[in-house]
């Protein structure tokens, strides 16, 4: 869910070498993840039983979570087997995998016919049974018999929800046909309805569909595949942030990081044996050539120096994007299956691909005769191999001279759901905002503390500043959040506390260790290399960084944060740097006290409170209903509930935003960011937390001293 924080910096390795010989894959990878754990992490662990016994744990919940597969006689077999992980982890043994994957693969074929055998049949829904869902509290079954009564019941479960959806649908469509059949003008189609029992084979029908499909993307799983949950559950042990990356995974974390792919430019999803198109990226090749759609099936792959196309059907989805993904300016043609039937080739040029909502965006609000500009930015991305192609700090740069040309009078950065990225990123943007001096410190494994400064010669924006956050602002965004704290540079306003990870990673390639690549590529891992530290000396770790100005939300009282993860790394403090605050403002404690008045008082922000504190009853209950009477009384108790809190998501605040004229430049060759964009502007016109930012704009003075350098700057 979060995108980890980054060090940009590179690594250095002992001459540790391994040489495969005859060992397995699994075996040398073991060898190879818990070296670099035991002498690279930043707080190394003994591999003794109560390490082992989380992995065992862990481990095995993530085989099978809903204890729908395993019996208890298999856990008495892995439960011999947990005496021996301690020995089998220091010699590198991968007994107690191979275990674990042959069984799993067993009882996950012995399954197949019995879903199928089980959803030939109608449920009776009127049988008042319960259904737990708290699996954690849940014993595996003792019997094959036992199991299928797990499986009829998750079905039934399954299949009530799809059931109950469908009826609903069905009474819509009724009342509308009802409703035309009184406009005598307007000629309609004769309406069908479904009887009950056809709706529930429909049911039964999509559930199996999604089954299938999750049979389908097992069957696609390799060895590899299995042995990456095993050995990341023990890199996981040493910090929930540490974790070993198969080569297909890493790729992804690096277009996730750099937001841009060379490819050309189309999302793909298989179902069952085909691969489909569900989006084009605007922009991207495929959307500039136009004639590949969404919902189209690609039958072949074809490249630009090969005789012959590969049929991709059947084909695993990594492996399809890995022949159709490919350098930029290079040719590749598909044959496709239109959504009419109809069977033809497209040539498409692959390219550079940036994925739009990667990158940050910017929009602009008026009100009585000031300017406000508004920055999303969703994650502090950067380029991998090259720190000076397109990064977030660039970009800031860039948005923020677009911003002043347009005089505006305030500035809000949201940093809401943004879970980092760079830590190089993360200074060069707060030195947009501040003069030269400390941002962050980071402290090693052997306790080398170190400042991180920001050297950026010239201070882009000085004048007021929000920092906008919630419990998802990790890692990256708590950096820029504390620092623009510290200096007292910004109000930040937001949820109690940030997601609270204050550490720093890195990724070690595997096959640096590696004499000779007869087993092929190895992989990475990515370690926990530092812990970071605000300049005041606290640590953002577990405490996050806590808002000037509260604000609920309808995560207050959930647990999301990095103190609600396995195995964290302690909170904890070091001396503080030598800075000094910044002394702009004039009201700065006056702002927020107003600030925090007006969201105690506001009827928005305590009916938001009023449904956390609901939606947090809705998430701790463990039991559902498997009768239809009983779970239609339950959602309608629920959509009651949702009907007080329906006026939430009515909100609309007295704000209007609108595009900067660089990017409505752009709408006229890109209609589909110009649609993206609308909706992004009415969703910021309901959003009560970048309201209330504003108003702290609106609020803040800046000192005669602060105003006279801006006068002066101007000039």
């Amino acid at each position: 869910m979060l995108v980890l924080l980054l060090s940009v910096a590179a690594c250095s390795f002992t001459t540790k070498k391994i040489d495969p010989k005859d060992s397995e894959k699994e075996k040398v990878l073991a060898e190879l993840v818990t070296f670099v754990l035991e002498n690279y992490h930043y707080s190394p662990k003994e591999l003794d039983t109560e390490f082992t016994d989380n992995v065992y744990e862990i481990y095995l919940k993530s085989l099978d979570p809903r204890k729908r597969f395993f019996l208890q006689s298999d856990i008495e077999e892995f439960e011999e087997q947990k005496k021996e992980l301690p020995q089998q982890m220091k010699n590198n043994s991968v007994d107690f995998f191979e275990l674990t994957y042959e069984r799993i693969q067993e009882r996950i074929a012995e399954m197949e016919e019995v879903y199928k055998e089980i959803l030939e049949e109608p449920f009776d829904f009127s049988e008042e049974k319960e259904i737990q869902m708290d699996f954690d509290d849940l014993d595996f079954p003792k019997t094959k018999e036992e199991r299928y009564e797990v499986w009829y019941n998750q079905l039934k479960f399954n299949v009530l929800s799809t059931y109950y959806d469908l009826k609903e649908e069905e009474k819509t469509k009724k009342e509308k046909a009802e409703s035309d059949e009184k406009d005598e003008a307007e000629e309609v189609e004769e309406y069908e309805p479904k009887t009950d029992e056809e709706l529930e084979e429909e049911a039964r029908k999509s559930v199996l569909h999604s089954l299938d499909q999750f049979y389908d993307i097992n069957k696609d799983l390799k060895k590899d595949d299995w042995a990456s949950i095993y050995l990341s559950t023990i890199a996981n042990q040493f910090d929930p942030h540490t974790g070993y990356y198969a080569p297909p995974d890493k790729d992804r974390f690096d277009i996730a990081m750099s937001g841009s792919l060379e490819g050309i430019g189309a999302q793909l999803q298989k179902d069952i044996e085909n691969i489909k198109v569900t989006k084009l990226i605007s922009g991207g090749p495929a959307w500039t050539q136009g004639e590949l759609k969404v919902g189209d099936v690609i039958q072949k792959v074809k490249q630009e120096d090969e005789d012959k196309a590969v049929s991709i059907s059947g084909m695993s989805i990594n492996d399809a994007v890995n022949l159709i993904r490919g350098p930029k300016g290079t040719k590749v043609t598909l044959t496709v299956k239109s959504v009419d039937g109809t069977i033809k080739e497209i040539d498409l040029i692959r390219d550079k691909v940036e994925l739009e909502e990667t990158y940050l965006k910017s929009a602009i609000t008026e009100k009585d005769d000031h300017k406000y500009g508004v920055v999303k930015l969703p994650g502090f991305y950067f380029n991998m191999e090259d720190y000076d192609q397109r990064n977030a700090a660039s970009d800031m740069k860039k948005e923020i001279e677009n911003l002043k040309k347009q005089n505006i009078n305030g500035l809000v950065i949201d940093l809401r759901d943004n879970g980092g990225g760079s830590l190089t990123t993360a200074i060069d943007i707060a030195g947009l905002f501040m003069d030269k001096g400390p941002v962050v410190q980071v402290r090693f494994g052997n306790g080398r503390k170190q400042v991180l400064r920001s050297e950026n010669p010239q201070v882009e924006w000085d004048g007021p500043l929000v920092i906008l956050v919630n419990e998802f602002s990790a890692s990256a965004s708590e950096i820029l959040a504390a620092a623009m704290q510290d200096y007292e540079r910004a109000v930040v306003i937001g949820s109690k506390q940030t997601y609270g990870k204050g550490t720093v990673q890195k990724f070690i390639d595997l096959n640096r260790f590696m004499r000779n690549d007869k087993l092929g590529d190895m992989g990475s891992i990515k370690i926990t290399s530092q812990k970071f530290y605000r300049i005041n000396g606290g640590s953002t770790q577990l405490k996050g960084v806590h808002s000037d100005v509260v604000v609920p939300d309808r995560y207050s009282f959930i647990d999301v944060g990095e103190r609600d993860l396995e195995v964290p790394l302690p909170w904890d403090e070091i001396d503080p740097a030598k800075y000094q605050k910044w002394t702009g403002y004039s009201n700065l404690s006056e702002t927020i006290e107003n600030s925090q008045k007006r969201v105690d008082t506001s009827s928005v922000f305590n009916l938001i409170e009023e449904n956390a504190k609901w939606v947090k009853s809705q998430r701790d209950k463990k039991s559902f209903p498997l009768a239809f009477d009983s779970y239609d009384k339950l959602i309608k108790e629920n959509k009651e509930k949702s009907e007080h809190f329906k006026s939430i998501s009515d909100y609309e605040t007295d704000f209007t935003y609108q595009s900067l004229p660089e990017e409505i430049a752009r709408f006229d060759v890109d209609t589909s960011l110009a649609k993206k964009r609308e909706r992004w502007h009415k969703n910021l016109k309901k959003d009560a937390y970048l309201e209330e930012a504003i108003h702290i704009l609106e609020d803040l003075k800046l000192s005669e001293e602060q105003q006279r350098k801006m006068a002066e700057a101007k000039e």
